[in-house]
């Protein structure tokens, strides 16, 4: 039984707590203002509220009360925002880290007693971040910080991470601030060289899953890179119009280029030094020599040396394998072409092929008559046997005789006979008159075909 009301004791405390609404979470920033709702609802019309009270720990912060007033222990921190006989809204301004933890508003009623909730208010800091690329930084052989990257008075602190192509150390540090903040920095580190100035890197800085990165450009100083060009090898007496040009690379840049030779003695007369050009107006013997060309900068001079081969006649080597190139390249433009067009020709000509077939095609081809095949022989009554012997210089009388119907001739080429071509025939072949008279007439009527006469041996 003592169970039974204990667990009763329990349930009624359960749904009391259910009539206090409050936010379970809330999230502050570091110099601003948060606010902390606690709101009393009951259905039952006898409940009175007659105190409602925030508190942190044991510690009261602001107390209301329907019959006597706001009572508020640290009003320069603390105060309540339009509270009534149902609700009372806690203000903290400015919110710094030891605001941070839970705050339990307290309702008390009659006849109903006291309920309360909980709120947990997290404190954060967006910090502020910023990057540089460290300035008096020398190319050396040592290991320098070349780049800082910096994000201070964060809540909660960040991650900071660098992005560079170039291989280098991060160094991180972290302070714990006296207001709860955290400032953390990190440097990059490399030895320096001339060719990692103004090379990129980025500083990203991740605070709350989100990143911000900054994108800087190293500073490293150093010493003049020098360069000089001009000198082809074919610099040959009596040749004009050549020169040298230096060109200077430093941090800080440049400020003089003064030419001078390697032996010490005074340039030529025939060479003038113009800034960072030397002009030679003639090649002659005095120019074969050692020139220096001398760059200084804030952090000092460097030097850079030609040697220049004076020759007696100009090197035609180099312009000897350039016309070799220069020839194929146009004999192969020209071995194209000839190809183009022999393919084109070709192309053409079956082109042409193709529609005389066509045109042959369309009408009935000539008629050639077969070789001669069959030997004609004259048959005599039995007993009796005689061969054709009266004919002038004729051994043997052939006959061709048409294996296969003649073919048409094209209408637009009809073949005539003359009477002139028939008598000759009958002049010379008596016997054609004989054995084909009606071929005769049927060529003569119908000019459509030729039948070839017989052919004699």
């Amino acid at each position: 039984m003592q169970l039974f009301f204990l667990l009763l004791g329990l349930l009624c405390t359960v749904l009391q707590a259910k009539d206090v609404s409050v936010t379970d979470k809330l999230t502050g920033i570091v110099g601003k203002e948060v606010l902390l709702p606690c709101t009393f609802t009951s259905t039952d019309a006898s409940v009175r509220v007659t105190q409602i009270m925030w508190m942190k720990g044991t510690t009261s912060l602001a107390v209301y009360s329907p019959q006597h007033g706001i009572h508020l222990p640290y009003p320069e921190h603390y105060q309540l925002v339009d509270p009534s006989q149902t609700s009372a809204t806690l203000k903290i301004s400015p919110i710094n880290y030891t605001d941070e933890g839970d705050y339990v508003c307290e309702v008390t009623t009659f006849p109903g007693g006291n309920v309360k909730a909980t709120t947990t208010l997290i404190i954060k800091a967006i910090p502020q971040n910023s990057a540089e690329a460290n300035f008096g930084v020398v190319a050396g052989d040592q290991e320098q910080a070349v780049a800082t990257c910096k994000s201070a008075n964060g809540r909660p602190p960040s991650q900071i991470t660098w992005h560079t192509s170039i291989p280098g150390n991060v160094s991180n540090t972290m302070t714990n601030n006296t207001d709860g903040t955290y400032t953390v920095v990190s440097q990059y580190f490399l030895t320096p060289t001339w060719t990692a100035d103004g090379m990129p890197v980025t500083c990203v800085t991740n605070y709350e899953s989100t990143d911000y990165p900054i994108p800087l450009k190293l500073s490293v100083q150093y010493y003049p890179v020098v360069t000089i060009e001009g000198f082809d090898d074919n610099w040959h007496l009596h040749r004009n119009g050549v020169y040298l040009t230096c060109t200077g690379k430093g941090n800080p840049p440049p400020t003089s280029y003064i030419w001078k030779t390697a032996d010490g003695s005074p340039l030529p007369a025939s060479v003038r030094a113009e800034g960072n050009v030397l002009y030679v107006d003639e090649v002659d013997e005095r120019v074969n020599r050692s020139f220096l060309c001398e760059v200084t900068n804030a952090l000092g001079s460097r030097a850079s040396r030609q040697d220049v081969l004076v020759r007696e006649k100009p090197n035609t080597s180099g312009a000897g394998t350039t016309g070799g190139i220069i020839g194929g390249i146009i004999a192969g433009i020209v071995g194209l072409a000839v190809a183009t067009t022999v393919i084109m020709i070709c192309r053409q000509q079956r082109r042409n092929e193709t529609d005389k077939d066509e045109e042959e095609n369309d009408g009935p081809p000539a008629y050639k008559p077969p070789p001669p095949s069959i030997k004609l022989q004259t048959e005599q009554p039995s007993g009796q046997e005689t061969l054709l012997t009266n004919l002038p210089n004729q051994h043997e009388i052939t006959y061709v005789e048409e294996m296969t119907p003649p073919k048409l001739r094209h209408p637009s080429e009809p073949r005539l006979y003359l009477a002139q071509d028939d008598d000759y025939l009958e002049q010379e072949n008596p016997i054609y008159n004989e054995f084909a008279p009606h071929e005769r007439e049927a060529l003569r009527e119908d000019q459509g075909f030729v039948m070839s006469p017989a052919v004699y041996v």
